[in-house]
Order: structure tokens, then C-alpha cells, then sequence
């Protein structure tokens, strides 16, 4: 017969690190790096300042963790490119949306950019998801330069559509139906996949 146990230290600690991690994201995302402080943090997550700094570190430590994209969407965004080219731009839109969505991506993600504009770490950080993970796993082009060009325009779009979107909730782009987005904006993304640029 099962013996009913209280969770052992391990599971304790990835719950309270899960919960200061979602503190942590929403913080950065909505005051900045500079406007969050640990006390602050702790306080979101009920508990206890020198919690935040046993399971993190630093506040540069913090920041680090909550801006880090799970692998989990980073391996959807590789599979996504392997999508048959004629229709990868739609893939690639709905992709980044059901990101937003994700009750785990999207907390991520929101803080990334946001607090990529302030922070040089994570810009950095910013820098090397979308030239790594972003553009360099797409296989447009027909050499490396024209690759490069069509995976960054893509890249560009997709980007400048989140902060209309998610994060400066600009209407009408913020109520638009997933739908409504992939029939206006997937043409485009369709065009810079595998159209002429010229």
C-alpha cells in the first residue's frame, strides 16, 4: 500500500524556482530590469527574499533564467522550418502566436522584449535566439547571403507583430483573430520565403 508523502526537497524547490521565475518574468517585463528589485520579486512569489538569492544568485542571475526560452520552443521553431515552403509562412505565424499563447512561452517571451531594449545582456541574448534558433536553422535561399536577407525579413515581421500586438496592445492588431493576422500578414511572410525580393 502507497504511503502518502509530503514532497521531498526537490520537488519544493522546483515549484517555489517555477514560482519566483513567474514573478520574476512579470517584473522584468512590466518595470524593467532597473524597476525590479529581489524584495519586490519575493514578495510576488510569497517568499522569502534570501529564497530568491539561495535558488538564483544575483538579480543578474534572475534575469538570466527568466529571459531564457524553454527548449521545448525552440525545438518547435526548428521543426517548424521544416515545413514544405509553400507553406511555411503560415506555419511560421501561427507558430509565433500559439508561442504568445503558451502559458509558459509567453510570460518568456514578454520579457525578452521588453527588457531587451534596456538590457545588454539580454539584447545580446535576444541577438543570438533569433540568429541562432530563429533564422539560422531555415534552409530559404539560394546562398547564404540571400538565406540570411529572407530568414531576417521573416524574423522582422514576426517580431514587429508581437510588440503591436503583446506588448504595446495597439488596436486593432491586439483583437484581431489569429485568422484574420495569418490571411493579412502570412503573404507577406510568404513573399519574403521564397518570392522575389528585388
Amino acid at each position: 500500500m502507497p504511503k502518502n508523502t509530503p514532497p521531498g526537497p526537490r520537488d519544493e524547490r522546483g515549484v517555489l524556482a517555477a514560482r519566483i521565475l513567474a514573478a520574476a518574468r512579470d517584473a522584468f517585463a512590466d518595470t524593467g530590469y532597473a524597476g525590479t528589485t529581489i524584495r519586490a520579486v519575493a514578495r510576488a512569489a510569497d517568499v522569502d527574499p534570501a529564497l530568491v538569492y539561495h535558488y538564483f544568485g544575483s538579480k543578474e542571475a534572475l534575469l538570466d533564467a527568466a529571459t531564457t526560452p524553454p527548449q521545448r520552443w525552440l525545438e518547435s521553431v526548428a521543426q517548424t522550418w521544416a515545413t514544405p515552403v509553400p507553406e511555411l509562412g503560415a506555419a511560421l505565424l501561427r507558430l509565433m502566436l500559439g508561442a504568445w499563447a503558451d502559458d509558459e512561452i509567453g510570460p518568456v517571451l514578454r520579457s525578452v522584449l521588453q527588457t531587451a531594449a534596456h538590457e545588454q545582456s539580454t539584447r545580446e541574448k535576444l541577438r543570438r535566439v533569433v540568429e541562432a534558433q530563429l533564422m539560422g536553422v531555415s534552409g530559404l535561399g539560394v546562398d547564404e547571403r540571400d538565406r540570411q536577407v529572407r530568414s531576417g525579413l521573416v524574423s522582422s515581421q514576426i517580431m514587429g507583430l508581437a510588440m503591436m500586438r503583446y506588448i504595446w496592445q495597439i488596436e486593432p492588431v491586439a483583437s484581431m483573430s489569429e485568422d484574420e493576422l495569418v490571411a493579412a500578414i502570412a503573404p507577406n511572410l510568404q513573399r519574403y520565403i521564397d518570392g522575389d525580393l528585388s
